[in-house]
């Protein structure tokens, strides 16, 4: 093992690249990682309407989720055991699979544009876009893919503008304040009389 360190080094020494970390620390940055994660979001806000309110509304949350179906029973698989998955359970079970994606990529969408479980909404976004991939999709969901990994890479700055980083900002003006002391010590004593001498 000492070899291999002496060769490559000990990575648990590398440091980032000065860009690297500006990029992830800057509050610069976090301005174009804010646009993002925004535009992101509304994209998928979009996706999700449309499938909630809008015209895809009967293939996802009525008739049994056929917009589900038939896009998994026709839908051309990345690989064979994706289309036996996609067959075999996504098929029987379309109708409540339509409504978790429809309301998914809402949610998805509300989290990354307003910035509120910011990490949680771009993990959730990589997973969804995978589904769609292995299932025959391509269209923007590499574009897509690539925003949410920014947004996740960068989180603390392209979160830091938006409801996680208001709450951020709230613990720590909470953690600096440090312990509130109880009302019983916060009543005000009496000043001790002052004796005079002489």
């Amino acid at each position: 093992m000492n070899n291999v360190i002496a060769i490559f080094g000990n990575p648990a020494e590398r440091t980032t690249p000065g860009v690297v970390a500006w990029l992830r620390e800057s509050k610069v940055a976090s301005i174009a990682w804010l646009a993002v994660r925004v535009w992101v979001g509304i994209m998928w806000i979009q996706a999700g309407v449309s499938k909630v309110w809008g015209a895809e509304n009967p293939a996802f949350l009525h008739n049994n989720g056929a917009g589900v179906a038939g896009f998994a029973s026709h839908g051309v698989a990345a690989y064979s055991w994706w289309g036996s998955f996609m067959h075999s359970f996504v098929v029987p079970n379309a109708s409540w699979i339509a409504v978790i994606v429809a309301f998914s990529e809402l949610a998805i969408g509300i989290g990354l544009a307003f910035g509120f479980l910011t990490r949680v909404a771009a993990i959730a976004s990589l997973a969804l876009l995978f589904t769609y991939v292995m299932s025959g999709t391509a269209s923007v969901c590499a574009f897509y893919a690539a925003c949410a990994i920014i947004v996740l890479a960068t989180w603390r700055t392209s979160s830091w503008i938006g409801v996680d980083g208001l709450i951020a900002g709230y613990k720590q003006r909470r953690h600096h304040a440090g312990p509130v002391a109880p009302v019983e010590a916060r009543v005000a004593t009496p000043a001790p009389e002052l004796v005079s001498v002489g």
